[in-house]
């Protein structure tokens, strides 16, 4: 008979509980239309510990009201990202509740507001990066992949943001989970002009973009590859973990990479790269040799050689490289760009000279030489520079270059033609 009173007083604990909690979820929805989100907050939190035991309903209802108080918290940019976090994992829990019980109520109301939080992380997340809070960027845009991990584009950004930012520590946890998913990023872009705007609007299929044109609000159709990132994931990881000494597993990550991506040869740069950072210069030769055999007419490819041999201060291969992506590419501003830098890097060492001469007769003798020979470099860069701004006349650098160069040449007409153009 006892034993029966015991059950009874456990029943009737549970019950009260039960109705406590029902209690305390409407104060915290009382105080949040009263505008107290913190107030609901702290309610809620009182009652954390006897929502395990209260019925499906009551606990999906705990977590919407959780989450629409950290929302409205974020929405008054208080600790916003931390805020914006929160909300979404009670939905989250709320959601999944719910599609155990078979019954939903919040679900519905719950997957917009994440949606919805997802979009809120990105913009601020643009903010901050427009603002040079790169470190903050980073972590809202990680946060935004949690959300959607199917969005890996998300993370993709969240490790280049964080290298922007030199916070390595960040970005190296976000480059492995990058490799672990074996990301790629490559795609294609279905653009058309639009004419009202005259921007250039991208579509989410050749289809859509067709009949844009068809129906006359677009013109200009076009298609565009969208390369693979895989090559500067990589590259970023290796020169992470070999800027933290651990040079082995560098090599190990390049190698895993190029067996699972065999076709992939801006993974070859990559390794080619890590193997001139290690001053390992036998086998970056190797590697530059096998990506040339494996498609000589990459223009990209060559280009990306170019770019590697120069910063190893390899000028006569950076140059031979950027010849043969023009060649290839007659339409290839970068390698007429870098072209005429690599060129314009010989105007240093003449300019130091000059300024260490004097007034005597021998310096004076000198001084016109070196002069003679500054034009000679100028006069050499004239073609790539010009080919460059044809290319590309937005270009403020390449136009100012270019101006830099003709006004040094006392080149007045073709100055002043330039300068009508900018």
């Amino acid at each position: 008979m006892k034993s029966k009173y015991v059950i009874l007083a456990s029943a009737l604990l549970i019950s009260m509980a039960s109705f406590a909690q029902k209690d305390q979820i409407k104060s915290a929805e009382k105080a949040l239309k009263g505008g107290d989100a913190q107030g609901a907050i702290t309610i809620l939190n009182d009652a954390e510990n006897m929502v395990a035991n209260a019925k499906d309903v009551e606990q999906a209802q705990f977590y919407f009201v959780k989450g629409n108080a950290y929302l409205e918290l974020a929405d008054k940019k208080v600790e916003e990202s931390k805020n914006l976090t929160a909300a979404a994992e009670n939905y989250k829990k709320l959601i999944e509740i719910e599609k155990t019980s078979g019954k939903q109520k919040y679900s519905t109301q719950a997957a917009t507001s994440i949606s919805n939080i997802k979009g809120k992380l990105i913009n601020s997340a643009i903010a901050d990066t427009q603002s040079n809070k790169n470190v903050e960027g980073a972590k809202k845009l990680y946060d935004a992949y949690a959300l959607d991990r199917n969005d890996t584009i998300n993370l993709y950004y969240a490790a280049s943001t964080a290298v922007n930012a030199q916070d390595f520590d960040l970005a190296l946890p976000m480059y492995e989970e990058l490799k672990k998913v074996n990301y790629s990023g490559k795609g294609t872009l279905y653009l058309a002009s639009n004419k009202a705007s005259g921007n250039e609007d991208n579509f989410a299929n050749a289809k859509e973009r067709d009949m844009a044109v068809k129906l006359g609000t677009h013109e200009k159709p076009k298609t565009e590859a969208i390369p693979s990132k895989r090559g500067e994931i990589y590259k970023n990881l290796a020169l992470i973990l070999v800027q933290k000494g651990r040079t082995e597993e560098a090599k190990k990550a390049i190698a895993d990479a190029r067996k699972a991506n065999p076709e992939d040869t801006s993974l070859i740069l990559t390794e080619a790269n890590l193997y001139l950072e290690t001053k390992d210069f036998d086998m970056y030769k190797k590697l530059v040799g096998e990506a040339l055999e494996k498609d000589p007419n990459n223009a990209d490819l060559v280009f990306n050689l170019g770019v590697i041999s120069s910063g190893a201060k390899n000028n006569a291969d950076a140059e031979k490289y950027y010849l043969r992506a023009i060649e290839i590419n007659p339409s290839y501003t970068n390698a007429y760009l870098n072209l005429a830098a690599l060129k314009l890097e010989a105007e240093k060492p003449i300019i130091d000279e000059m300024n260490k001469l004097g007034t005597s007769a021998k310096d004076m003798k000198r001084y016109d030489v070196l002069k003679a020979q500054r034009e000679g470099v100028f006069k050499g860069v004239i073609p790539y520079l010009k080919k460059a701004n044809e290319l590309d006349p937005k270009n403020e650098d390449v136009s100012k270059t270019l101006l830099g160069v003709y006004s040094a040449l006392e080149m007045t007409a073709e100055a002043k033609a330039l300068k009508a153009k900018m």
